[in-house]
């Protein structure tokens, strides 16, 4: 009877657990659901569904018992830019755009800064990649993805009082991040919170489509002396975790670090739908998205008792590397979080001199030219050689095969 008794205990508490991870599970779908319905119209920064998205994330912030940290007690941190669908523009449409920002009040000394932006390209208005007629770019990936899972977190957080309890917790959802960190740019020259007690950041940018070999990329750890060793410690779902050093990038994160805050941005990788009108919900990998916020929760733990990190200053990986020095492209999408020799192509885009030359997707380039490629910066020095006309070879590694191709800028 012992025996049956403590299978039964065991069946009653992995019962609860199971539903426990449904629920966890469901709740970061209908964040995303939400804020990637076609209701909310692409949440365009300073447009109506912007407002509606920000409202929601307020909403969400008050259902779990957090304080607004905003303007004058409110949720809101309101900030004022010139929108130029043109760059070249001589002047722009004056517009109006918001930060929603809590905060978890653990009387710690210090505070970490959990954030994520909310905002996405309307209806293709500036950074689309889509081709066809204006549609909405509802941005389940880019980036639901990461406001649900800042508000899996905070979630988290808030349900156990006297854990995670030697700092603070200040969560942001940013908008204007599409249009260039404006909104954490504003908030960090403008702060709702005093700089001086953030002890650093994490910021989450895209972490719904985890793939296949689960590696999620974790840039920044150079920013501080422990982040590196604390990252590569968590174990969580098989996850395989490639660090870059450099604080300096393309999101949010990137404002904080400029402030001598240390730094992590999270990222499950680029993708075919990346700003076009196919980045829904029905393409997010949502037990992948629990998996990725229960890294970020294992981390805040590991990090708990390490006190205040030290700042330190890194070198932009890019820096005395080819960058945007090329005029011509084969159209394919790197895939950026993969971590072998070479380049992987995530998608080959139909009718440009990649696809036309027979590459696809999985396709390892390991030679342009006479360039061999180790990374995707050897594919960029490849392609400053050639200018638009000029034909040349590439090698490409398809499984097991080596292909060489004949490839036509």
């Amino acid at each position: 009877m012992k025996r049956y008794g403590y299978f039964l205990l065991f069946a009653v508490l992995f019962s609860h657990a199971t539903a426990q991870t449904s629920y966890q599970v469901q709740q970061l779908k209908a964040d995303v659901v939400y804020l990637a319905s076609d209701y909310l119209e692409g949440r365009e920064t300073g447009k109506q569904g912007e407002q509606l998205a920000a409202e929601y994330i307020a909403w969400r912030f008050t259902t779990l018992g957090l304080e607004p940290m905003g303007d004058a007690g409110t949720w809101f941190h309101e900030f004022t830019f010139s929108f130029k669908s043109n760059p070249h523009a001589a002047t722009g449409e004056e517009r109006t755009g918001k930060n929603v920002v809590a905060f978890l009040d653990k009387g710690a000394p210090t505070t970490v800064v959990i954030g994520a932006h909310y905002d996405h390209l309307g209806y293709g208005a500036t950074g689309s990649l889509h081709a066809g007629e204006p549609a909405i770019h509802n941005g389940a990936d880019d980036n639901a993805s990461g406001i649900a899972a800042m508000l899996y977190l905070a979630e988290e957080l808030a349900a156990n009082p006297d854990a995670y309890a030697k700092n603070n917790y200040l969560f942001i959802a940013f908008s204007g991040e599409e249009m260039g960190l404006v909104g954490s740019k504003k908030w960090v020259a403008t702060p709702t919170y005093d700089l001086s007690k953030i002890n650093y950041m994490l910021n989450m940018d895209m972490v719904g489509r985890l793939n296949e070999e689960k590696v999620l990329a974790v840039n920044g750890v150079g920013t501080s002396p422990v982040l590196k060793a604390a990252v590569e410690a968590v174990s969580v779902g098989d996850i395989k975790a490639k660090t870059s050093e450099s604080g300096i990038g393309p999101s949010d994160h990137t404002s904080f670090y400029l402030q001598n805050i240390p730094v992590l941005h999270f990222f499950t990788g680029q993708h075919n739908h990346y700003h076009k009108p196919g980045d829904d919900v029905e393409t997010v990998n949502f037990p992948g998205l629990w998996n990725v916020s229960n890294f970020l929760l294992q981390l805040i733990k590991s990090l708990d008792d390490d006190g205040r990190l030290a700042f330190t200053a890194t070198k932009d990986e890019n820096e005395g590397r080819s960058a945007a020095s090329f005029k011509v492209t084969l159209g394919v999408m790197p895939d950026y979080v993969y971590d072998g020799k070479g380049m992987r192509i995530d998608s080959a885009v139909e009718g440009r001199p990649g696809q036309i030359a027979g590459m696809k997707s999985g396709d390892v380039i390991i030679q342009l030219g006479d360039i061999p490629v180790e990374d995707i910066y050897d594919y960029m020095e490849g392609l400053s050689k050639f200018k638009k006309g000029e034909t040349t070879t590439a090698v490409v590694q398809r499984g097991t095969e080596k292909l060489t191709l004949s490839v036509t800028f």
